[in-house]
C-alpha cells in the first residue's frame, strides 16, 4: 500500500528549478534511501512531502490519516537546554487541552523511552546529553505518537561511524515491525546496509530508483 506518492513533481525556489519531473512512492514496509550528493535536492522534496513547500507542479498523495513522525539533521538546542530527555520525548504527546498524560500517553512513553534505551539518562537534561543520546531522544519524540512513516533527514550526519550504526540498528528494529522509513542521505554504505529500495538524485537534476541492490556506487555517478 502507498503511504505517499508523488506524481511528476516539480519544486523550485523563486525562479530557480530544484526538482523537476519526479514520481515515487513510499510503500508500507518500505526503508525507502532517498540518497543523493550535497545540493541534489534532498532536503526540498522533504519540505514538500511535510507540506512545508508547495509544488510548482505535480501532486503529492497521502494515504487517509497518515501520520508522520519526522527527525531533522540539525537542532540548535544550547548546553544548558533544561528538559529533562524524558519530558522533551513527551512534548510530542502534549497536542491535547490538559497540561498532564492520560494513562496511555505515559505507558507509550514509558515504552518508547525504553525500546530506544533512553532509560539510564531519561532524567538527565537534554542539553547535557552525548550527540548519540540526543539523536535517539529526537528519534523516541518522532516515534512515540506511533507514526506510520518515519522520515530521517540526514539524521545521521553528524554522528561517528559507531553511531550512525547504532540509531540506524534501532530504526531497522521499528521498520521490520511495522513501521515504513524513508532515509534521506548522502552516505553510499549506509544507504546499502539497510535500505529496502533506493530513489537517487542525480547532479543532473535526474533521477533513477529500484531495489537497493541495484544502487549504483557514488564512483559510478560521479563518471556518468
Amino acid at each position: 500500500m502507498a503511504l505517499i506518492s508523488v506524481d511528476d513533481l516539480s519544486l523550485a525556489y523563486g525562479d530557480h528549478t530544484v526538482i523537476e519531473n519526479l514520481s515515487f512512492q513510499v510503500n508500507s514496509g518500505d526503508f525507502l534511501v532517498m540518497i543523493g550528493e550535497n545540493g541534489a535536492g534532498k532536503t526540498t522534496v522533504v519540505r514538500a512531502l511535510l507540506g512545508e513547500l508547495k509544488p510548482r507542479r505535480g501532486e503529492i498523495s497521502r494515504a487517509n490519516h497518515l501520520k508522520i513522525g519526522y527527525v531533522p539533521q540539525f537542532r540548535n538546542l544550547p548546553a544548558n537546554y533544561p528538559l529533562a530527555v524524558r519530558d522533551f520525548v513527551a512534548l510530542n504527546l502534549t497536542q491535547s487541552r490538559w497540561p498532564w498524560l492520560k494513562k496511555t500517553e505515559q505507558h507509550r512513553l514509558d515504552r518508547i523511552i525504553r525500546k530506544t534505551n533512553l532509560t539510564t539518562i531519561e532524567d538527565r537534561p537534554l542539553g547535557l546529553a552525548s550527540g548519540g543520546e540526543k539523536q535517539r531522544a529526537y528519534l523516541a519524540q518522532a516515534l512515540v505518537d506511533d507514526p506510520q512513516l518515519l522520515i530521517l533527514d540526514e539524521s545521521t550526519a553528524s554522528l561517528d561511524n559507531e553511531m550512525k550504526y547504532d540509531l540506524l540498528d534501532f530504526v531497522a528494529k521499528f521498520q521490520q515491525n511495522g513501521l515504513s522509513v524513508l532515509f534521506i542521505t548522502h552516505d553510499w554504505d549506509l544507504a546499502k546496509r539497510y535500505g529496502t529500495r533506493y530513489l537517487q538524485l542525480l547532479p543532473d537534476g535526474s533521477y533513477q530508483s529500484g531495489p537497493i541492490n541495484e544502487l549504483p556506487s557514488d564512483e559510478e555517478v560521479r563518471n556518468v
